[in-house]
């Protein structure tokens, strides 16, 4: 029986020098593994590069394992550059990519507005006559059907205005809104058909911040607010999510940030704005939320099988995995559309190539390029399993190259393709077939 794959592979669009491919250990496979088998989505909301509280963030990504997604209204080409000197638009790629490399590191996905970041504004008034409120908040609206998030947390407070800067309060402000335009069928985005999605809660990540400093934060009365024990080791992974943390924090170097690493108790305030409240004296922001795979019908055999593997996981011989995961792939194949199987059909080819140990790589001689311009690729592919691998063709801006070639246990393939026009977004895929399972 053959088996048939895709894996897409992402290269750094606007700069063509090649990052080593990392290969996780068995244990950071298990805790992917662990990942697989919930279906929660969670999405954090401010206004800039470095607002967000990657704290939270891999909380949710690692402890949830939830789908979790920051989304930036600017890209920070407004702010000071502490590395170089590079600003406005260029600082704004800069920071583009330092949230990218963040999100590698706690887990989360990555989007954007089109608003521009023009400089500190004392009101959201101001924000939104330069932005555009009513497309900033069409675009959020988009974000959030498309996404799905269960819940929404804000970083800012969206009754307090003048005592931040005014991208702050008016991100917080267009999530309020958006939150209960998501859900309304009769408000269609102008960017594209979407159904609709309804929220379950929404909340507001408190910070010692708008009190002034942490000392002041201490005497505040905080009854109101929820008590998030974020302090979490992960034995899997050999940090604790302070750790995770302070490395995601510390990509901002742009800013010259360098979080320092912290460990145990670690409390997180929140207050819950809109939604179902939940049990405060044990939170669990997914409370009362279906995360498990029978949020889709239909689904008692994938769960079974996830189950089973994730009892029976192979720490040693890590390729022994493989097969129970291409019955999962086939599995989740068989399932009506829907955005959660779209991500685990993705986690799923993932965590096949990374129990294969299987090493892809695609890579360039040429250091910079330029829209228009054409550049030499390198593929190397190396197989280090003792499946034989039928590499069938590989696809770079939506054009196919054959390979047909079979890379067997402990060999390398190496091809370049060459007069590659950069017209299209850097996105390349390769099928393949494995023929001894």
């Amino acid at each position: 029986m053959k088996h048939y794959l895709t894996i897409l592979l992402f290269v750094i669009q606007s700069v063509l020098w090649a990052q080593t491919p990392k290969n996780p250990n068995p244990s950071e496979i298990y805790h992917r593994l662990q990942k697989l088998n919930t279906l929660g989505s969670a999405l954090y909301i401010a206004a800039h590069p470095d607002d967000e509280n990657t704290k939270l963030i891999s909380y949710l990504s690692n402890h949830h394992q939830a789908e979790t997604s920051y989304f930036s209204f600017t890209r920070g080409n407004g702010g000071q550059n502490l590395i170089s000197e590079e600003l406005g638009k260029a600082l704004g790629i800069i920071r583009t990519y330092e949230l990218y490399n963040a999100r590698k590191i706690d887990g989360g996905k990555q989007y954007f507005s089109t608003a521009d970041d023009f400089g500190y504004s004392k009101l959201p008034t101001e924000a939104f006559e330069k932005w555009n409120d009513a497309d900033m908040l069409d675009q959020l609206v988009y974000a959030i059907r498309v996404l799905q998030p269960d819940i929404i947390v804000n970083r800012f407070d969206h009754r307090k205005e003048g005592v931040t800067h005014g991208h702050h309060t008016a991100s917080a402000q267009l999530a309020i809104k958006a939150y209960d335009l998501a859900a309304d069928s009769s408000y269609v985005t102008k960017i594209g058909p979407t159904e609709t999605w309804k929220v379950k809660r929404l909340f507001f990540n408190v910070s010692y911040w708008f009190y002034g400093g942490k000392d002041a934060f201490a005497k505040a009365d905080k009854t109101k607010y929820i008590a998030l024990d974020i302090g979490k080791y992960y034995p899997l992974l050999g940090y604790s999510n302070q750790e995770i943390a302070s490395k995601s924090r510390s990509q901002h170097q742009s800013q010259g940030f360098g979080d320092m690493s912290s460990r145990g108790s670690d409390i997180e305030y929140l207050e819950l704005i809109k939604g179902e409240k939940i049990n405060e004296n044990s939170p669990n922001l997914f409370e009362g939320i279906n995360t498990s795979w029978s949020r889709i019908s239909k689904t008692e055999n994938l769960q079974r099988s996830i189950d089973n593997l994730l009892q029976n996981f192979d720490f040693v011989v890590v390729e022994n995995n493989v097969k129970p995961l291409l019955t999962i792939y086939e599995e989740i194949q068989k399932l009506p559309e829907s955005f959660y199987k779209s991500i685990k059909l993705k986690e799923t080819r993932q965590l096949i190539v990374d129990c294969l140990g299987l090493y892809i790589e695609v890579s360039s001689p040429q250091k910079f390029g330029t829209f228009n311009d054409t550049i030499t690729l390198k593929l190397e592919i190396a197989n280090r399993s003792h499946q034989n691998i039928n590499i069938h063709n590989l696809n770079v801006f939506s054009k196919d190259f054959s390979i047909h070639t079979e890379v067997l246990h402990n060999e390398t393939h190496i091809s370049f393709l060459e007069n590659i026009a950069l017209n299209e977004r850097f996105k390349s895929s390769i099928n393949y077939s494995n023929n001894a399972l």
